[in-house]
């Protein structure tokens, strides 16, 4: 079956382009712009008042499909930022250890991997990483404040598999589990019910969710970290009319809150959630109709002086090999973008694309 009729917009935009970065940048199903379309109207027609429903309307339901997605039992737990490094350094900031010892995995995306090694070479914290399926080994044998890992690896596609064993170590006085979700999030079916009273989550809109920028999120557990360091006066929004005293903090998600934000990502992120609910699509859904294309193009054995990466990524696939720049260059001279990082090409599925889509991708890579 063929969804392209909920992303006629952005395939009309450019009709010879084929796509398949949908893992890097999704691109926006028609809902979006009707989303965005309700932003700007809102700022028009509301102006001063547009903040009391964003708090009132447009967060909640943001957080009412976040915590379904996740099996979160309680919304309030969600917070929001325009990206997942702001969130990052409210984490770190609440910790309650001058200079935490921090261990990761060696496959971080740029976000957290630039950071910390800045934040060890300024003495701020002290860094350890190790490959992803080491990380739960290490971490059980203590030594450690803060254990940060993806739950999807961006550059292999390798999978967390430990996520509810480094759950298992965390506490409000350390060590802290923050799991990256952003290649996991609505790519893979994701139930954090168990473990959702201790560990820290980040998501966001711009991949698999089809929201594009700005709207990401942290689930915060109760009891971790009450007073981030690093705050905005959105963090304690409700007692902004009364005398200003003390620092306060919201008891919820909230506390982990900066300051003015462009709003426009979540009400696109909400206009897409109904749009899938709508169209009875989930992510084990999306995931096999992708799922019946990788295994298309893995079928059609194009790229054979490249290797695959096994097992792959919920929604790409991943092939190495010296060839990489090579073929991301001859593919993007057919109109067909996909992306590489270093000697790793990537391959992204989508709702947007069929079985045609894949057949002339297979033949441009023979």
């Amino acid at each position: 079956m063929s969804w392209k009729h909920l992303f006629s917009r952005a395939l009309a935009a450019d009709p010879q382009r084929l796509h398949f970065a949908a893992h890097s940048h999704h691109l926006w199903p028609d809902a979006s712009w009707l989303g965005h379309l309700e932003a700007w109207e809102d700022a028009a027609g509301l102006a001063d008042r547009k903040w009391e429903k964003v708090f009132g309307e447009v967060i909640p339901e943001a957080q009412g499909h976040i915590a379904r997605e996740l099996g979160l039992p309680d919304p309030a737990t969600l917070a929001f930022a325009p990206n997942t490094h702001d969130l990052l350094v409210r984490i770190v900031s609440a910790l309650p250890m001058e200079r935490p010892r921090v261990l990761a995995s060696d496959g971080e995306f740029h976000s957290f991997r630039r950071q910390s090694l800045r934040w060890a070479e300024a003495g701020r914290i002290a860094l350890e990483t190790v490959p992803l399926h080491a990380l739960a080994e290490r971490a059980a044998r203590g030594e450690f404040d803060l254990l940060f890992a993806s739950q999807v690896q961006f550059n292999s596609g390798e999978p967390l598999t430990s996520v509810e064993a480094l759950a298992a170590l965390a506490r409000p006085e350390g060590p802290w589990v923050v799991i990256d979700g952003y290649h996991g999030f609505m790519a893979k079916p994701t139930d954090l019910s168990a473990c959702s009273d201790r560990l820290f989550y980040l998501g966001g809109g711009y991949k698999y969710a089809m929201a594009g920028e700005g709207a990401c999120f942290l689930h915060a557990p109760p009891g971790f970290g009450p007073r981030p360091e690093v705050t905005g006066w959105f963090a304690a929004f409700d007692s902004l009319a009364a005398r200003q005293g003390g620092i306060g903090y919201a008891p919820d998600g909230r506390r982990f809150l900066g300051s003015t934000f462009d709003p426009s990502g979540l009400y696109r992120f909400n206009a897409v959630q109904r749009m899938l609910l709508a169209e009875g699509l989930d992510t084990a859904r999306i995931s096999a109709h992708c799922g019946a294309l990788m295994d298309q193009f893995r079928a059609s054995g194009a790229l054979p002086d490249m290797a695959l990466i096994d097992p792959p990524a919920p929604r790409f696939l991943a092939y190495k090999g010296k060839g990489a720049a090579h073929w991301q260059q001859h593919l993007a001279s057919k109109g067909i973008v996909i992306d590489r990082r270093d000697e790793v090409l990537r391959i992204g599925f989508g709702l947007y694309q069929d079985a045609e889509d894949v057949e002339r991708l297979a033949r441009a890579c023979r």
